[in-house]
């Protein structure tokens, strides 16, 4: 959700509470904005635990994750998607890799914490790893 709207709702819940039922509808309004806030810092903390169990820039199929990848995705829900951190690349544009065993590999950018593109690389014939 972008966050003009977030603030905009936020205002205007705090507003209406006041308006129906005084400082007890404010006291209702933040204690709803409180609980959307731990509700998200939950399910960031959720991604990045599960994250923390893999080793850094693996996913179990980067031809799986080619495939589900899609612009505007944001970094949170791309964590969820591969289960671990990407190595990182380049800074700017923030650039992240994934590989899988055979040596496949998706490189991603992104501008702004969304996907923007990503590129899909095979290992050549000679340079794939032993099984």
């Amino acid at each position: 959700m972008n966050s003009t709207i977030g603030w905009a709702l936020a205002v205007l819940g705090t507003a209406l509470g006041y308006l129906f039922y005084g400082w007890r509808g404010v006291a209702l309004a933040v204690s709803a904005m409180v609980f959307w806030l731990l509700l998200q810092f939950s399910r960031a903390l959720r991604a990045m635990r599960a994250a923390s169990e893999a080793p850094v820039g693996s996913v179990a199929s980067a031809v799986m994750l080619q495939a589900k990848l899609r612009k505007g995705l944001r970094l949170m829900e791309l964590i969820q998607l591969t289960r671990s951190l990407g190595e990182k690349r380049a800074e700017a544009p923030e650039t992240y890799r994934w590989t899988d065993a055979s040596g496949a590999s998706v490189t991603v950018v992104l501008v702004g914490g969304r996907v923007t593109s990503w590129q899909f690389e095979r290992p050549a014939e000679g340079d794939a790893p032993p099984a």
